[in-house]
């Protein structure tokens, strides 16, 4: 692990692999209640969250824990909390709370693509934080949860102590310029397959499909098996908010956040940041140190063998550099 001190999406990585099937909403957790709201013993609570466009289902992991509550948001559009949960581990301390966004997972599905828009996520997140009552928090983004996390942050928020930045996805415009660089390290049979088989929406074609797999193998999850709350995520995506935010694969960024880029903007944010990458994430390690050096005073690990999702590819690493970090804020 390198960590610089100076004075973002999980992008539906297996979207492209996955059959293009109707959103289907994840059975809820036997434990869950059927009210709005609920107690499972003293130290996990579920329920669910009223915000714009529907409800959001919600988990808070250490309940009755003292310290300052971390909330997270997680990647996608439309990836929901699944493999999120090594985060639980850091609930021995403070409450960890973790939320299915609208239109994916165990919360509501309402079929209307305007409702998928960045305001209108923004806005949940402060539903959701109203909601809960909590009137100070740290914040952590993973992936696109990140964008989420930055846009949020530039509505001033108050109580907000710190703020992770997980796998950074603040500028699509550098995402698309980085994966692209990834993929041209590819084999030139692999580059090709994807090359024109999305040019001819051939994405269930055999050679696009083991081509995706490996940039998926180097970039986005190392750890094999896959563990069964990735695997849950990758089940209960919501199609619909990925394809109208994304686009139609991983590699075919046109969807309404395509020329998003929150760089101009981002000495607006005054909390103290921790940026992590992994060593092949592919929000590329390189993005995330450029970030850091944008932010004066704000923080850099990255995480030596990892791919995008960190916390399971380097998880120990991962949770204790967190810990810390809320530690000192």
């Amino acid at each position: 692990m390198r960590v610089v001190v100076c004075g973002v999406m999980l992008t539906a990585a297996v979207v492209a692999c996955m059959p293009q099937t109707k959103d289907a909403k994840a059975p809820r957790d036997e434990r869950a209640p059927s009210v709005a709201a609920g107690a499972i013993g003293d130290s996990i609570k579920e329920g669910f969250i009223q915000v714009p466009g529907g409800k959001v289902w919600y988990r808070i992991v250490g309940a009755d824990k003292p310290g300052i509550p971390l909330l997270t948001l997680h990647g996608g559009p439309g990836m929901p909390s699944y493999y999120l949960s090594p985060l639980s581990e850091l609930a021995d301390e403070r409450p960890v709370i973790f939320f299915d966004q609208l239109g994916c997972g165990r919360s509501d599905r309402p079929d209307d693509p305007t409702l998928w828009t960045i305001p209108r996520f923004v806005q949940e997140v402060q539903a959701v934080r109203e909601a809960l009552g909590y009137k100070e928090i740290h914040l952590l983004g993973h992936s696109w949860g990140t964008l989420l996390a930055f846009e949020y942050l530039l509505t001033k928020p108050t109580g907000v102590r710190s703020v992770i930045m997980s796998g950074p996805a603040i500028s699509i415009v550098r995402f698309r310029h980085d994966v692209d660089s990834m993929i041209a390290m590819m084999p030139d049979s692999m580059i090709r397959a994807i090359r024109e088989n999305e040019k001819a929406g051939t994405t269930t074609a055999p050679p696009y499909l083991a081509a995706s797999a490996e940039f998926y193998a180097r970039h986005v999850i190392r750890t094999t098996p896959m563990p069964a709350d990735v695997d849950s995520t990758f089940k209960y995506i919501g199609m619909q908010v990925y394809n109208t935010m994304n686009g139609p694969t991983e590699f075919t960024v046109v969807g309404t956040f395509k020329d998003y880029d929150g760089t101009p903007r981002i000495r607006e944010v005054t909390q103290p940041v921790l940026w992590m990458a992994g060593q092949f994430d592919e929000t590329s390690p390189n993005a995330a140190r450029d970030f850091q050096r944008m932010l004066p005073g704000s923080e850099y690990v990255e995480l030596d063998g990892a791919g995008h999702m960190t916390m399971w590819d380097a998880r120990t690493e991962y949770l204790a550099a967190i810990r810390d970090f809320m530690h000192r804020h």
